[in-house]
């Protein structure tokens, strides 16, 4: 079944919370179509977003949050990553308060500085809510999700993440058009955007971090302020992937992982730093 959370005030929030109610619940491998304003809350017409809650709607314009019926503390949480649709226009920010403007059309962006670039559209928070009660910011990636802003997430992705809460209260938003690793500037092409997402539930994985499945590679994150921790949150994670998928003690899954294996860097700018770690499926014959 394929549900709708159309632009309305009920279904965005900028937060996380435990506390706050679903707006829907769907059946494990059900479809939610989501219609979210870009980061800031600005909308296809370029008109903000209103009315919005101070300290409840600080960060970005999330779609949701959607129950998930059975769905426990523990298990995984499976978002099919099925279309992501980018709106008419989007911007990009620096520092010192600087913008460029995108006109977004058929795949291709055109920047008001001139340049033309090809799309690849992917939504950079996709997460329920952390341990613990209370508001928490959308700005950090967790273990439980959030604010990723990985660009391999785009349409035919696949997002494996631990549950922290029965339900899982999942919510999804931060359109990009387009973005390098680091996104170095704090923003990407950041664009209203529709997607829809396939929600599913996994009872006999256990992660303690995402993991994510894409053209032809596995990825695993990790996140922390310091880029070097995060980069072994990620070899923990894709050690235990490489045991889980490809049959390997953890002694030579490490060893080959230095072979084979890839460290990028997801994103610099979101006080959790991100690395994620790539095996390709053509890694060995």
């Amino acid at each position: 079944m394929i549900h709708e959370l159309p632009l309305e005030r009920h279904n965005l929030h900028g937060h996380f919370s435990r506390d706050l109610p679903p707006v829907l619940t769907v059946d494990p491998g059900d479809s939610v179509r989501i219609d979210v304003p870009n980061a800031g809350w600005w909308l296809a017409s370029q008109k903000r977003f209103e009315p919005r809650a101070d300290g409840l709607d600080d960060g970005h314009a999330l779609a949701g949050p959607v129950e998930v019926r059975g769905a426990r503390a523990g298990q995984v949480l499976v978002v099919a990553i099925d279309s992501v649709d980018p709106g008419p226009w989007g911007e990009t920010l620096s520092e010192p308060p600087h913008r460029i403007e995108w006109e977004l059309a058929d795949g291709v962006g055109r920047a008001s500085t001139g340049q033309a670039v090809t799309l690849k559209p992917f939504l950079g928070v996709l997460g329920m809510p952390p341990v613990g009660q209370g508001v928490h910011s959308t700005i950090p990636p967790r273990r439980q999700g959030g604010n990723i802003d990985c660009k391999e997430l785009v349409a035919g992705a696949t997002l494996f993440l631990p549950i922290p809460v029965d339900g899982a209260l999942f919510s999804a938003g931060d359109g990009h058009a387009l973005q390098g690793d680091g996104e170095v500037s704090g923003t990407a092409i950041e664009c209203p955007t529709q997607a829809q997402l396939t929600l599913d539930v996994l009872t006999d994985l256990h992660l303690e971090w995402p993991i994510a499945r894409v053209d032809g590679a596995w990825l695993t994150f990790g996140f922390d302020a310091d880029l070097g921790l995060a980069a072994k949150k990620a070899i923990g994670g894709m050690v235990a992937l490489m045991g889980r998928e490809r049959g390997l003690d953890a002694n030579d899954a490490l060893a080959l992982a230095s072979v084979v294996v890839d460290l990028r860097v997801t994103q610099i700018v979101n006080e959790q730093l991100g690395v994620h770690a790539v095996l390709r499926d053509d890694a060995w014959s």
